[in-house]
């Protein structure tokens, strides 16, 4: 009798799903597992057999075993197939086990037969939930996560010697009662108040936010602008519940969720060295997995020291900051990851730091500044909406009392401009204003003759591209929802091109 025990396999931040295949013949004692296995799943055989062995009222069969895992076409990777090979073997042999087809078995077994957590759990079950497999078993760890999807019946086991009660129908697994996710604490506790003048640069910040645009700070050492990066992760408003799940895949499949917390409800704040490889950010591996900018998906890439991230790494951004995916391609397999983020990026304005400082002489050469501003190429500050110059602050402005508006009053207008954009594009897969299309630019940003003159000048004037056309009126758009008017003025398109000028 050949057992068939349902599974799945995670491709990118999907799932297949994957029939674990079980026949016992006589001959000598072995384990084979077939069916593109890595070394975690071949494996398994081992973590296997000492679970059977140490589970109450079973033995392990001292006869050739052949497990297959199909399709044989996809690569699996990973120690989450343990319960299901083990009850897949352990039905070939005893013959009790009668399963329907609706039921999704996962996890790692430990060589005492406990039940050990595994990645990806949440796109598993709502990748199997569209293809009508509503029950599962899970770890204990896991049941949280997979609970996030409607529509399926999870039960969470702690042992293997649970799961074969529980389709022996000797004792029923109870099913997950899920419960309410809330949102975790902030990371990052720098307000805005606190930081001391840059009017201007965080206002910068504030049309960032309310539009998901991206934005290039410039300034000498120590000016502020780690500071204003790290503070403008406190204006961001919260996810919605569709962006939340969208994040939680993510962080499923990179193993990065937190069991105690299994909704990711705070909006990412990814901050890579300048040291960190192609690879790191953009995603890859034998088998791809998600880089930093997918990590930061519907949240922020803050990539401090801009120039100094290596030149491949930088030209690898221009296309997810253009489409908001990216395109993984490997011999063994191609995926499509999600990469829609804010890119918050920071730089000095040359080597030494101090070019246009009006007290500290720049020691750079001519040609030693045009090296390092070639550095990141044209085409890619061409796809940053906003440039923003961050001076000096005088050090007497430090020792005084200032007013400022806090980082709870900006999310406040930043969460109503939102609310405008959410009403404008009325769920679809523009969710802001820097997601626009062409369609979308030429339906919602609208302006009358004089400003369409002005607007005319200034591109003839600052020479701007197509492309660059295009996110000064999506800017605009956004400073004008922030303004709470219905209609692109001309002082909104003013704004939108003042942050146009390449500092």
């Amino acid at each position: 009798m050949i057992q068939r025990i349902t599974t799945a396999a995670v491709i990118g931040i999907d799932a297949e799903p994957i029939t674990v295949e079980a026949d016992i013949a006589n001959g000598l004692p072995r384990t084979f597992i077939v069916g593109l296995p890595d070394t975690a799943v071949t494996e398994a055989q081992e973590r296997v057999r000492a679970a059977i062995r140490n589970t109450p009222g079973v033995d392990f069969p001292l006869q050739r075993i052949t497990v297959n895992l199909a399709p044989a076409d996809v690569r699996k990777e990973g120690s989450g197939f343990d319960c299901a090979i083990a009850l897949a073997i352990l039905g070939a042999k005893e013959k009790f086990i009668s399963l329907n087809e609706s039921l999704c078995v996962l996890g790692e077994l430990s060589l005492e037969g406990d039940v050990r957590p595994t990645g990806g759990v949440l796109p598993i079950v709502s990748s199997l939930r569209a293809r009508d497999i509503t029950d599962f078993i899970v770890p204990v760890a896991n049941a949280a996560e997979a609970g996030l999807v409607k529509g399926v019946t999870v039960y969470a086991a702690a042992t293997l010697h649970e799961i074969l009660k529980h389709v022996r129908g000797k004792k029923k697994l109870a099913p997950y009662q899920p419960i309410e996710a809330h949102s975790s604490a902030p990371r990052w506790r720098v307000d805005m108040k606190d930081i001391v003048g840059q009017q201007q640069a965080k206002r910068c910040l504030e049309i960032a936010a309310a539009g998901g645009h991206n934005v290039l700070l410039t300034g000498p050492p120590g000016s502020g602008k780690t500071l204003l990066a790290k503070a403008f992760a406190g204006i961001l408003p919260t996810m919605n519940e569709r962006e939340a799940l969208d994040v939680t895949r993510i962080y499923s499949v990179s193993g990065l969720l937190d069991p105690r917390t299994p909704l990711v409800t705070e909006r990412p704040f990814r901050c890579p060295h300048h040291t960190a490889s192609s690879a790191a950010i953009v995603g890859g591996g034998t088998n791809p997995k998600p880089g930093e900018i997918t990590l930061a998906h519907r949240g922020v890439l803050f990539l401090d020291e801009f120039p100094e991230f290596p030149r491949i790494v930088l030209e690898s951004l221009r296309q997810p900051l253009e489409d908001g995916v990216v395109h993984v391609s490997r011999a063994m397999q191609s995926v499509t990851f999600p990469s829609r983020f804010m890119l918050v990026a920071s730089q000095n304005p040359c080597p030494c730091g101090y070019a246009g400082d009006p007290k500290v002489r720049c020691r750079c050469t001519p040609s030693q500044l045009d090296r390092y501003r070639r550095r990141i190429s044209g085409p890619l500050l061409d796809r940053i909406d906003l440039h923003c110059l961050v001076p000096r602050q005088p050090n007497t402005e430090f020792m005084g009392k200032t007013v400022a508006a806090t980082s709870d009053e900006i999310r406040a207008r930043i969460v109503h401009a939102r609310a405008v954009q959410t009403e404008r594009f009325k769920g679809g897969d523009v969710m802001v204003n820097a997601d626009m299309g062409l369609k979308d630019i030429a339906t919602y940003c609208v302006v009358d003759e004089p400003t369409k003159d002005l607007l005319m000048s200034a591109s003839d004037a600052l020479q701007l591209s197509g492309r660059a056309f295009h996110r000064v009126l999506k800017v605009a758009r956004t400073i004008a929802d922030l303004d709470g008017s219905d209609r692109i003025q001309s002082s909104h398109v003013a704004e939108a091109l003042q942050y146009r000028q390449r500092t």
